[in-house]
C-alpha cells in the first residue's frame, strides 16, 4: 500500500517507521528539514514543503497513493488547509488527525470520516489497561463490549482449541492468535515483531506466549483477567 504522511512530528514520524516496517511504500512530508533528514534513510521517500502551499503539490503523488494521513499536530490551521487541499485536488481517502472539539467539526463539514486522535486514544487504551488489569491492548465496541489481547493461560499451552473447555467458562469469542516471530528490518536489524496466525480452527494448538485477541461482555474479560491473575499469584 503506497501512504503519504502529512507532518514528520513524533506521532507522524512513528506512525511512516511502523507503516515502513510493515510493508508499505511511505512518503513523509514536513516542512522543516531537520524532521525530513531524521527520516530520509528509514522510510521510501521524504518531501520537505509546506503543505499549507497548494502550487507545491506538484510534487506530490496524490493520484498514485492508496491512503493519506495528515498528522500535523503542532498547528491546527495548517492540518486544516492541508487537509482541504488534499481533498481539492484528489479523491485519495484520507485520515486527518484532529487538534480538538472545534477541528472535529471542521474535519467533519469537509466531509473526512476517517479522524483520529492519538493522544486521546492512546489515555483510553492505558486506562482499559488499568481497569482490566492484565490486558494487552483493547478496542472498546461500546460501553458494555470490549475486543482485547489477553495472555493465554498457562494451562492452555500445548492444547488444541477443541481440547479447551476452559475457556467456554469465560464466555469469550476468540477472534485471532498474535504469536512473536523475529524479522530484519530495512536496515537490517533484528528485531521481534508481532503477526496474527489467522482464524483459528480446532486444531489449533495454543503456545507458550500466545496472545489471544478475544471479544465479550467488559465484565467477562475482567473475569477472566482476575482470574489469570489469581493464578499467577499462586504460581
Amino acid at each position: 500500500m503506497k501512504v503519504i504522511v502529512f507532518g514528520l512530528g513524533n506521532f507522524g514520524m512513528s506512525l511512516s517507521l511502523s507503516l515502513t516496517e510493515t510493508g508499505n511504500e511511505v512518503i513523509g512530508i514536513d516542512k522543516q528539514m531537520d524532521k525530513v533528514n531524521l527520516v530520509k534513510d528509514k522510510i521510501s521517500h521524504v518531501i520537505c514543503m509546506d503543505s499549507t502551499n497548494e502550487l507545491a503539490y506538484d510534487a506530490v503523488p496524490l493520484k498514485d497513493a492508496d491512503k493519506v494521513v495528515v498528522a500535523i499536530g503542532e498547528n491546527e490551521g495548517a492540518a486544516i488547509i492541508t487537509t482541504a487541499i488534499i481533498k481539492k485536488l484528489s479523491d485519495v481517502k484520507i485520515i486527518s488527525r484532529a487538534l480538538s472539539p472545534i477541528h472535529d467539526t471542521v474535519l467533519e463539514a469537509m466531509g473526512i470520516h476517517s479522524i483520529i486522535h492519538p493522544e486521546q486514544d492512546s489515555a483510553d487504551r492505558l486506562t482499559k489497561q488499568i481497569n482490566f488489569k492484565t490486558t494487552l491492548e483493547n478496542y472498546q465496541l461500546d460501553n458494555n463490549y470490549t475486543i482485547s489481547e489477553v495472555k493465554s493461560r498457562p494451562e492452555f499451552h500445548g492444547k488444541t482449541l477443541a481440547e479447551l473447555n476452559d475457556i467456554d467458562k469465560y464466555h469469550l469469542t476468540l477472534i485471532t492468535i498474535i504469536r512473536k516471530r523475529e524479522k530484519k528490518n530495512l536496515i537490517g536489524k533484528k528485531t521481534i515483531v508481532k503477526e496474527t496466525i489467522g482464524r483459528p480452527t480446532p486444531e489449533t494448538v495454543l503456545q507458550e506466549c500466545d496472545i489471544l485477541v478475544v471479544y465479550g461482555n467488559n465484565k467477562d474479560i475482567s473475569y477472566y483477567c482476575e482470574d489469570q491473575e489469581e493464578s499467577e499469584i499462586k504460581l
